[in-house]
């Protein structure tokens, strides 16, 4: 800490990039400090520094470090008590999260004990260093916010016990919906509705949920006990209701149940499959050798679609192109809500039939696919529906929401399908089957400008520069961290790594190197990480303009 102080003293009043002198280590009486990377001037992207706690100094209480989840809810509860102990520094920022527990690099937890990442804008008149004030942050200001957040006799025992029972009951929910034949749980009394579009905290004052007596299961958690709740089935299920009365919204909680949530979200007791997929349409995104056939077929001039490419996909393509992805990785839950869907793709009734003749007609709609999907290839779906009736034949579950909350209504849309017969007719020619896994050049995924610089750049959730292409990410719904993004475009060119520039069963890889620990995952300390799903990642890989994928046919596209 001395040497520190003596750096900075000296070096007050000079050009910003003596900074630079900073980098290295620095023992504290309790912690080891690191500067990795120091800002070139002070209107760059912030210095890195971290900070280790001993586990000797930190002592944090065992419950907080095992098993695994409660672990990275103690280390997502550290980052926010960091976060908080920094606010009158806001000099001082730590990559905390919001309502999401994620597996974060911004707190770990290593052999050497609680490392915290973070990052420090170093202070200037200018360009000139203020060498006192740096002094004054980072040997006192700084070292006071990683005790208070790293060190037991800090923290809030009963606060952490809280938020690590919350992450360990919601991933147990979680593993129970298997067992129960369920793809998603909401517990009575959870809160869904949200305050905004762009705030992300539960409503206040909002209709707390219950669910009907004949969908209400229990499912055990290890630390709040039984739970009481709507258990939605294996299957079909249908959200129905008059609109503004809480369709979308329960939609959007069980597509967000695939992530913890911290306490008093309101949605801290709802979960769904961990890889669940939300489906909509998406004007303008690329598609790349893809096997549309099943959804899109005879195409005019003899065009075939069973690699199928294009740089401008219409609405009904690319939703057809989206649910053929996520079965080329694997899911067995599909989430699809009416408003954010294509209508072709959806259904064409009777009186289209009557006008215009299948031989005419490329598309199959999905309500001719769903059940099938779930009869063939054992996938669930999860459908937001007010809008078309000859879905509740097939359904084997609807739910009607009404003033937010869900009655069971299987029985009456049975009857309703029965006692008025659909007129339409389906459409489906060939039986349904899950497409093959495309071969990937893994050159192509290269993030390396016309320059030759590598370039990734993060716009949020919104979009990923990735060399000269930018991906749109806008129709992914269930990225919730711009962390989860920088991850994905860190991870992406990895595969570029190996001796063979084809790579066969991309899925599979990309999965099993999603499973390695941080330490191999990243080349350097960034505390700005979050552990993304395979499935956003291979919906960004999906929608990389540069990207060449083979079809199993043998047909490419660059």
């Amino acid at each position: 800490m001395k040497r520190l102080q003596s750096i900075l003293l000296n070096i007050d009043g000079k050009g910003y990039k003596a900074y630079r002198q900073l980098t290295g280590a620095y023992a504290f009486d309790d912690f080891a400090l690191y500067v990795d990377h120091v800002q070139g001037d002070p209107f760059a992207a912030p210095s890195r520094l971290r900070a280790i706690m001993p586990w000797h100094e930190a002592r944090l209480p065992d419950a907080a470090r095992e098993p695994e989840p409660r672990a990275r809810a103690a280390r997502d509860w550290l980052g926010r008590v960091f976060r908080e102990a920094a606010r009158s520094a806001p000099e001082i920022r730590i990559d905390a999260g919001r309502e999401t527990v994620l597996d974060r690099t911004a707190v770990l937890f290593t052999d050497e004990g609680v490392e915290l990442r973070f990052t420090v804008n170093l202070p200037a008149n200018g360009r000139s260093i203020l060498g006192k004030t740096a002094r004054d942050l980072l040997c006192r200001t700084l070292p006071r916010v990683i005790r208070q957040s790293a060190r037991r006799e800090h923290l809030d025992e009963q606060a952490l016990r809280l938020h690590c029972d919350g992450v360990e009951d919601q991933v147990a929910l979680r593993a129970a919906l298997g067992r129960q034949g369920l793809v998603a749980f909401v517990a009575d009394e959870a809160v869904l509705p949200r305050r905004s579009g762009v705030d992300d905290r539960p409503l206040a004052d909002a209709i707390a949920f219950r669910a009907p007596a004949s969908l209400r299961v229990e499912l055990h958690t290890p630390n709040a006990g039984p739970l009481a709740g709507l258990g939605v089935p294996r299957g079909i299920t249908l959200i129905v209701g008059g609109g503004f009365h809480g369709k979308s919204t329960l939609l959007s909680a069980v597509q967000n149940g695939v992530y913890d949530h911290i306490p008093g979200d309101g949605r801290d007791r709802v979960v769904a499959d961990a890889e669940a997929v939300k489906l909509r349409a998406e004007d303008g995104r690329a598609v790349h050798a893809m096997d549309l056939s099943p959804f899109i077929n005879g195409l005019p001039y003899g065009k075939s679609t069973t690699a199928f490419s294009t740089e401008l996909a219409s609405g009904s393509t690319s939703q057809a192109a989206a649910l053929q992805e996520a079965l080329e990785l694997g899911a067995r839950t599909l989430l699809v809500d009416e408003d954010t869907s294509a209508t072709n793709f959806m259904i064409r009734d009777a009186r289209m039939q009557a006008l215009v003749a299948k031989a005419e007609e490329p598309i199959t709609p999905f309500v001719d696919r769903i059940a099938e999907l779930r009869d063939r290839l054992g996938v669930s779906t999860v459908l937001v529906m007010g809008g078309s009736g000859d879905y509740l034949g097939a359904a084997d579950t609807v739910i009607q929401m009404h003033d937010y909350q869900p009655r069971d209504v299987t029985c009456k849309a049975h009857r309703i399908a029965r006692d008025f017969d659909s007129v339409r007719h389906v459409e489906a020619q060939a039986p349904l089957a899950a497409p093959r896994p495309r071969t990937l050049d893994v050159r192509s995924v290269e993030p390396a400008g016309k320059r030759g610089k590598r370039r990734v750049k993060v716009r949020g959730t919104d979009a990923l520069e990735f060399g000269d292409d930018v991906v749109d990410l806008r129709a992914l719904e269930q990225l919730v961290d711009a962390s989860q993004v920088r991850a994905i475009g860190l991870v992406l060119p990895a595969a570029g790594v190996r001796r063979d520039a084809a790579l066969d069963e991309v899925p599979s890889w990309f999965r099993a190197y999603l499973d390695k620990p941080w330490s191999e995952l990243t080349g350097r300390p960034d505390g700005d990480l979050v552990r993304p799903r395979l499935v956003e990642l291979m919906a960004v890989l999906n929608r990389l303009r540069s990207a060449r994928f083979t079809a199993n046919n043998g047909e490419a596209h660059e």
